[in-house]
């Protein structure tokens, strides 16, 4: 790209994708660039953030190239706001331009865009270049305001604070205004001395990125390209190159030599750093190592107390306790000789706080859970020694890597533990920073929209790239591995632009958000160390920092994580609702040996369940039939790809069926509680440990190399392992075959710190489930209450369990899911468009003022803010009405007329007038036209649309006539019966879920219920391409479906489906033949009244007469319906149709 052999233009406007969607500039692809044609500096200079100054400063550096730190923030001088670029010339300057960049989103007000008072650049200012901006910026704004006076008041104070620091900034793009700024430019820099500086505005790297990079701008602008009044770049914002740039600022020497120099000015990049923790230490308690060991030796005590029932007095000679001790010292000469406790206390206190305030935290997570310390100090609730974890595979002084405790909250009170943070650390704590890129289908869906594409196109286009978050895929992969897409690109232009625009703008940033879960303390004001960065829309009681969560801790700053677990707010909420009858129930109190919990479990009715109620886990559980906790750890660690292979031998094992394998005798104990299979990356260790005399520390190391493949490593790690097994007296040979086979279980073993933590959890589940089934689904419903997906499930589980459900009642129901000893209350909340706030005001008045007695009686009570048109059809597709009038389409139509009603009632209240046409009678709905209701199909079709299921009938009990003929059965008793391998099932669909397979072939999940149960089934890309027009949800299909055993035990099914048909296309399609049964003249006379009209059906017809059968076939064709077909049924006449 550059001609020249020495770089002569320093670009010092460059804008990478930080500056959102307006650069379009990845900092990997410009490193390539930069190392290719020798470039040797270069400035950022990104729109109102520093989000890439670490990244940049870093990868640029390493292959040779200066970089120089530069942002734009807009500066807002009276009533003209507007860009002014500053640039670090040291390490002051920079830290200035970190303060300038925060100022301008902490200082801000909720409407207006980040922005700092002009003022603010006349103070502190050593240490910083100012340019003056392009004409786009605050001195371009003022200049197109005609304010040149303010411009050459402002350029003096800037002149005489900065010196020859401040320069006066020329740009030659051929953009709207650009060359009469220039003029007053030229005129004031001599005026004024002020020296001259060429620059390039530089978005993307490429000429031929233009067009794509115009539809950026749209996308940010909410414009469309065809518009003509927008802002609009010319097709110069490339990288260019020195003589282009020479060329173009031939007539100026002045402006490209101190374009020349300017890298010579500055002479600072920012750097990574160590970790930097808080100083805990105080005068009082001591340091941070002291306090550490005095909180966690006192934690020891209160557990032995408390969970072990020990007296205080007698652990001094208790054996146990001196083996915890022993464990407990260890850690803390680890933790002390790493400076990590400082980290351990920081976390501990938080927790406590939350423990202390009511806020349920979870037992562990990761491998933080496998500390003792950390149990001590109440981090974690996982006795690490009863359930053998391993310390070392959280911190190895042999791997020197930042301890992680990953803390899991109640999801409804993790705002209150950032609460307690932001008065403790006040500006030392903050979120981090995340970015939201513009994938496959997201930069469809933007593009689209900015060429003007209709919405149900791009729509259709979008659909085709599958969502699956555990595969994705990028653009170019999901065109390769589809053919609609594919023929829709040659034979449309519109599709095909859209897409080489889109290819050239995916994997951009395309907004700014927060990592809600990740924290970071620092030991002072975060701003002298990271620019911060504060969304003052979203409702977040920290700020957040500009640098993402890689350039956060390279920073120095320690990530903390509060992740909002879900389950644990239910847990707490069923223990809520429990303690309504029972006050001293209390979940860390049951017993985790109760055998009807595990019966629950090997049932494999596990629907709510955390992290065990996939259709898979049920099948495993079912076959594994768990009897202890630790069979649970293990299921959470098998049920994975890779190790999932071995849950039939850790079943057969379990069950006597096959001898454990324990690979050498002195392995037994270490996996017996496995029944041989390897599960755990602790085993690996623990392997080590006994066999070679491995250190724990050398242990991790070997497991780590296992885990990544690394072939030199592990090598040597081998080499290591069968020398110590040799000086423990075993052979060479046996050692070698031992680590062959440790090394695939390595490669994708578990860590049993967090397997153990979660099943804690999916007991405590269980337990709710098995002993309070109606308190623990109200408080899951409820947690669940906008996913109707979820709702379906927890519907059909109440149903299998025999509990009565009241269904959506405007009389009888709540806001959210409740029950008492008689029954179950649907949410009214549930019912899609009902907002949650709203109808608890309606509830809320129905409970002090009495159930409501008709919609007019409804109408004058409840206040019209508390009603819209969308609630109200949802309310009444949903059935909510049905108790006052049982006519949904009456209502529908009528719901205009509702609502202007009720705001006329309202009215009329406030002004303390009286409706002189309105009725007295509340109880009088004669208002409410009296039409026909929806038909059964209809009326559940709409139920289906607000519910998100179908909850007062079933859809395919309009067709049950017709399943004799197709042989219909069961699902479950499909599923449940092992000689039925082959038949039809009759179902509704649900949902559908396209994925596609790692070769990119298309497959599908299908949702579907029928009258038994709610299942799902796997189609793939033949049955998938084929039946596509008919897979909608709320679908009546009919399935041919086939099981295959995989083994000998007739265990492990798999369900194949064969065959799709919609039933409504049959009920329409023609009757080819059709076969009747009689037994007596009279049914032939019945038989003969529909069999009077002409058509395409063959009639044949059989008498039995006189243990004869008379057998004949009509001579022509007739009409008939399957209609007139049950009409005949009805009569007990045997009709068969074929």
């Amino acid at each position: 790209m550059l001609e020249s052999k020495f770089q002569k233009f320093n670009h010092l406007k460059l804008h990478t994708q930080y500056s959102i969607c307006e650069g379009a500039i990845k900092i990997d692809e410009l490193k390539e660039t930069l190392k290719e044609n020798k470039i040797k500096s270069l400035a950022i200079c990104d729109t109102s953030n520093l989000c890439g100054a670490l990244e940049f400063s870093d990868k640029i550096s390493k292959i040779g190239t200066q970089p120089i730190i530069g942002t734009q923030i807009n500066f807002k001088y009276e009533e003209t706001m507007g860009l002014i670029p500053l640039f670090a010339m040291n390490e002051i300057g920079y830290k200035r331009i970190i303060e300038l960049s925060s100022i301008s989103y902490l200082n801000n007000d909720d409407l207006s865009e980040p922005s700092v008072p002009f003022s603010e650049l006349l103070k502190k200012n050593q240490g910083i270049a100012i340019f003056s901006g392009t004409v786009f910026g605050l001195f371009g704004n003022l200049f197109d305001k005609g304010k040149y006076s303010d411009i050459e008041k402002l350029y003096s104070e800037l002149k005489s604070i900065y010196k020859d620091r401040f320069y006066i900034e020329l740009q030659r793009h051929g953009d709207q205004n650009e060359d009469s700024f220039e003029k007053m430019n030229l005129k004031k820099s001599n005026d004024l001395k002020i020296p001259l500086i060429a620059t390039n505005e530089t978005f993307y790297i490429d000429k031929d990125m233009h067009e794509a990079h115009d539809a950026l701008i749209c996308i940010k602008n909410k414009t469309y390209i065809q518009e003509k009044k927008r802002i609009k770049f010319s097709n110069k914002h490339y990288l260019r190159n020195d003589k282009e740039m020479y060329e173009l600022f031939s007539d100026i020497p002045e402006a490209l030599e101190n374009n020349y120099n300017f890298p010579y000015r500055c002479n600072f990049k920012p750097s990574f750093s160590k970790p930097i923790l808080p100083n805990i230490s105080s005068e009082k308690d001591g340091d941070a190592n002291d306090i550490l060991r005095k909180n966690s030796i006192i934690g020891l005590e209160e557990k032995f107390v408390k969970v072990f029932k020990k007296e205080i007095d007698n652990l001094t000679s208790d054996k146990d306790y001196q083996k915890y001790l022993d464990r407990l010292n260890h850690e803390l000469n680890i933790i002390i000789e790493m400076k990590y406790s400082s980290y351990f206390l920081i976390v501990s206190d938080y927790i406590k706080w939350a423990k202390n305030n009511d806020i349920p935290v979870g037992p562990g997570r990761g491998s933080g859970a496998g500390s003792l310390v950390a149990w001590c100090l109440s981090i974690t609730d996982v006795d690490p020694i009863k359930y053998n974890l391993i310390f070392e595979r959280f911190l190895n002084p042999d791997r020197i890597s930042m301890p992680d405790f990953d803390i899991d909250f109640c999801e409804e009170k993790r705002d209150l533990v950032f609460e307690y943070l932001t008065k403790k650390y006040r500006d030392s704590v903050a979120h981090i920073i995340t970015f939201g890129k513009l994938k496959a289908r997201m930069v469809i869906r933007d593009v689209g929209r900015v060429m003007g594409l209709s919405y149900g196109f791009v729509d259709s286009i979008s659909k085709m790239i599958p969502f699956d978050p555990s595969r994705p895929q990028n653009l170019t992969e999901c065109i390769a591995g589809e053919p609609r897409l594919q023929k829709l690109i040659n034979e449309d232009p519109r599709v095909k632009k859209l897409i080489n625009l889109s290819l050239k703008l995916e994997g951009l940033n395309r907004n700014v958000a927060t990592h809600a879960a990740g924290v970071v303390i620092a030991d002072k004001k975060l701003t002298d160390v990271v620019p911060l960065y504060k969304d003052n829309t979203a409702d977040l009681l920290l700020p957040s920092t500009q640098f993402d969560m890689y350039s956060a801790e390279n920073a120095g700053l320690i990530k903390f994580d509060f992740l909002g677990l879900k389950t644990l707010t239910v847990i707490n909420n069923t223990q809520n609702i429990i303690r309504g009858k029972n006050k001293n129930f209390d979940i860390e109190n049951i017993s985790y040996e109760d055998e009807k919990v595990f019966e629950l479990l090997s049932s494999g009715h596990t629907v709510g369940l955390f992290q065990i109620e996939s259709a898979g886990m049920r099948e495993a559980l079912i076959q594994m039939k768990p009897n202890h906790i630790e069979d649970i750890i293990a299921l959470v660690a098998l049920y994975r790809p890779g190790p999932m292979s071995n849950i039939p031998i850790y079943n057969d094992c379990k069950h006597g069926k096959q001898k454990p394998d324990y690979l050498h005798p002195l392995l037994e104990e270490i996996l017996k509680p496995t029944y041989g299979v390897i599960i755990y990356q602790e085993q690996v260790m623990q392997i080590a440990q006994k066999l070679s005399g491995f250190t724990a520390g050398q242990a991790d190391i070997l497991r780590r190399a296992m885990g990544k493949k690394k072939r030199a490593e592990l090598e040597k790690q081998k080499q290591s392992f069968i020398s110590g097994a040799v000086k423990n007296g075993i052979s060479k040979d046996v050692a070698a075959g031992i680590f062959l086979k440790i090394e695939p279980f390595a490669e994708y073993g578990f860590n049993k710190s967090h397997a153990a933590a979660y099943a804690i959890i999916s007991y405590q589940t269980a337990y709710l489930k098995t002993y309070f089934p109606k308190e623990f689904i109200a408080a899951s419903m409820t947690m669940d209450i906008s996913n109707q997906n979820k709702l379906s499930e927890f519907y059909e589980e109440l149903k299998r369990l025999n509990i009565e459900i009241e269904r959506p009642n405007i009389n009888k129901c709540f806001a959210d899911f409740k029950n008492d000893e008689q029954k179950f209350y649907y949410a009214l909340g549930g019912i899609k468009a009902v907002g949650f706030e709203a109808i608890s005001n309606i509830v809320r008045e129905r409970i002090n003022n009495g159930k409501f007695k008709s919609i007019n009686d409804f109408l004058n009570r409840i206040n019209p803010k508390d009603i819209n048109k969308l609630q109200l059809e949802g309310l009444v597709k949903g059935g909510a009405f049905d108790c006052l009038i049982d006519n949904r389409q009456a209502l529908y139509n009528s719901i205009p007329n509702f609502i202007t009603k009720s705001k006329n009632i309202y009215e009329n209240k406030s002004a303390n007038q009286i409706d002189l046409f309105g009725s007295d009678d509340i109880e009088n709905d004669d208002f409410i036209p009296l039409i026909k209701d929806w038909n059964f199909e209809e009326r559940l079709s709409k139920e289906f649309e607000s519910v998100g299921f179908f909850i007062s009938d079933h859809p395919l009990n309009q067709f049950k006539e017709i399943f004799n003929d197709y042989n219909i059965v069961d699902y479950q008793k499909f599923n449940s019966e092992s000689d039925i391998k082959d038949t039809n099932v009759a179902a509704t669909l649900l949902k559908v879920q396209e994925r596609k397979t790692s070769k990119g072939n298309a497959y599908a999940i299908l949702k579907l219920t029928d009258s038994s149960s709610v299942f799902e089934l796997f189609i793939f890309s033949e049955i998938l391409e084929t039946n596509r027009n008919i897979l909608k949800e709320g679908n009546s299909l009919i399935l041919t479906v086939n099981k295959s055993l995989s083994d000998e035990n007739n265990r492990f099914k798999r369900v194949n489906v064969k065959r799709i048909v919609s039933i409504k296309d049959l009920l329409n399609k023609p009757i080819k033949n059709i076969t009747f049964n009689l037994n007596s003249a009279e049914d032939l006379d019945e038989i003969s009244k529909f069999l009077i009209s002409p058509g395409e059906t063959k009639i044949n017809i059989k008498i039995n007469d006189n243990n004869r059968v008379l057998d004949f076939n009509l001579q022509n064709g007739r009409k008939i319906d399957r209609k007139s077909i049950n009409l005949i049924r009805n009569k007990d006449i045997s009709a068969v149709i074929s």
